[in-house]
């Protein structure tokens, strides 16, 4: 299965696409034609453990590795040593119709684990396939889990260097203390003076500097990234729902070719959009529900057709979702458009000179037989977080509340009694000082440290602290970098000359 540019660049391998990342006309890397699932498939899938599941799945979106290349990094991505939980991404039921799919077991206690214990694993194979001897630089922008569990997946991964942008004051104490803990011989962290989306816009700019590309890779050096822009990223996110939709099957939740619906906490569209390939290689998924906080730019759009991040923007409880632009979405319209390479470009183009674009009539009808949107304030947010805890003794964190928050409106404006999947894209304890304000009220969190909340939380709810958070507080800080947006360029050299 070849690749193409959603700007029109020619097909490369799978293994050029992970590599690179992001295409050379600044375009995103999709699959030329996507694979089906055949029913038979599904069937032997059902009796598979997740790993066995993920081999079959990465194996037709990932054709120029072999079988025992895919199987190896399965293995080494997806065991008991990563993962605290031994089913990897498993279900819990909320109601008859309703279930969670908890992404959070990995080693960063975040959804990004699901991904990126994976990719690192496939970047050195593609490398080497592919016939580069330069050293590859991962270059990410993270609104907090994808920054951690990129430079967990990546330290000391042999011929990379990798370095995160993440925004000050725009991420939680857990998430930043994670970064900025981080060791690694080949790691930097950097927290950027402003928001997600000037951290990303900055790492956009670097990968667009053809002069830059050309003068660090007389050096030795190529840029790659390890966000959802990077096919490696997202292969992986497929998974998941295949294997949800098995296990429904499995509990007897469902009956066979029966669809399920699956809610989304959304912020750069990548997850969901796996969804969308899951559903286009034949997985039966009813609606995408798409659920946005405060920065409700995918919801909005998805009512209009209108993209338009010049906005107020908002920080939220659910700040990995605080993001005003949603790299992710040129892949969705363009496949949607039919492969228009040049109304994809021409849109891009215009949210950068004028800060939004306009989809049109028909591109907006597809978008809406395909997914509903709608968004949930914090404190809708942090009722949720209460309401299922008291009905229910189960523990959410803050994005997924938004999640469960849309799904009762989704539930109440349509009526649709399908079953339901949440994804849980991270644990509570990430996010425990939104969460114990939800469960004890505002004077509970008053003078008390993040930690002091983790103890908290975990005497209140009578679950355990995630081993990867406890005694994060005491570790030393390695990198104390705050800049300019406009300073990116300069720092990733520095990173580079060490």
């Amino acid at each position: 299965m070849d690749y193409i540019s959603t700007r029109g660049t020619g097909a490369v391998s799978s293994a050029e696409a992970i590599k690179t990342g992001i295409a050379p006309d600044g375009g995103l890397f999709v699959p030329e034609s996507l694979p089906k699932i055949s029913d038979s498939l599904l069937r032997e899938m059902k009796s598979m453990n997740y790993q066995g599941r993920a081999v079959e799945i990465l194996s037709l979106f990932l054709t120029d590795f072999t079988r025992e290349e895919i199987k190896s990094c399965v293995e080494q991505a997806y065991n008991s040593e990563s993962f605290e939980d031994p089913g990897i991404a498993p279900l819990k039921k909320l109601s008859k119709t309703l279930y969670v799919q908890e992404l959070w077991h990995g080693p960063t206690s975040a959804f990004k684990d699901m991904a990126l214990q994976i990719m690192p694993r496939f970047l050195p194979l593609a490398i080497a396939k592919t016939g580069e001897k330069n050293e590859i630089v991962i270059l990410v922008a993270t609104s907090g889990d994808t920054g951690k569990a990129a430079l967990e997946g990546f330290k000391d991964v042999a011929g990379t260097r990798i370095m995160v942008f993440f925004p000050d004051q725009g991420v939680s104490e857990v998430q930043r203390l994670q970064m900025v803990t981080q060791e690694g011989h080949n790691v930097g962290v950097a927290a950027v003076k402003g928001n997600f989306d000037d951290a990303q816009n900055g790492v956009k700019a670097i990968f667009a500097n053809k002069e830059l590309a050309q003068e660090l890779e007389s050096k030795g050096f190529k840029f790659s990234s390890a966000n959802s822009i990077n096919w490696g990223r997202l292969a992986p996110q497929i998974v998941y729902y295949f294997s949800a939709y098995l296990d429904l099957l499995n509990d007897r939740a469902i009956s066979p070719e029966e669809p399920v619906n699956f809610v989304v906490p959304t912020g750069n569209f990548g997850n969901i959009l796996a969804a969308y390939y899951a559903k286009e290689a034949g997985l039966p998924i009813g609606k995408l529900i798409c659920a946005s906080n405060k920065n409700k730019v995918l919801t909005d759009f998805i009512r209009d057709g209108k993209y338009d991040r010049a906005r107020q923007f908002h920080k939220t409880a659910s700040p990995s979702m605080d993001i005003l632009i949603s790299s992710n979405l040129e892949r969705l319209l363009f496949h949607l458009s039919g492969n228009n390479s040049l109304a994809v470009t021409e849109w891009m183009k215009e949210l950068t000179e004028q800060g939004h674009y306009n989809v049109g009539a028909d591109i907006l009808v597809k978008i809406q037989q395909l997914f509903w949107s709608e968004s949930a304030s914090d404190q809708e947010t942090m009722s949720a977080i209460k309401e299922v805890f008291q009905e229910t003794g189960y523990l959410i964190d803050t994005h997924t509340g938004v999640a469960l928050n849309v799904y009762k409106k989704y539930q109440s404006a349509t009526g649709d009694l399908t079953p339901a999947v949440i994804l849980s894209t991270a644990s509570p304890y990430k996010f425990n000082s939104s969460v114990v304000e939800s469960l004890l009220g505002p004077e509970s969190v008053e003078g008390k440290s993040e930690f002091e909340l983790l103890e908290i939380l975990s005497r209140e709810s009578n679950t355990n602290i995630p081993k990867n958070l406890k005694g994060l507080d005491k570790k030393p800080l390695l990198h104390r970098q705050v800049v300019e947006k406009e300073d990116l360029t300069r720092v990733v050299k520095k990173f580079l000359e060490k």
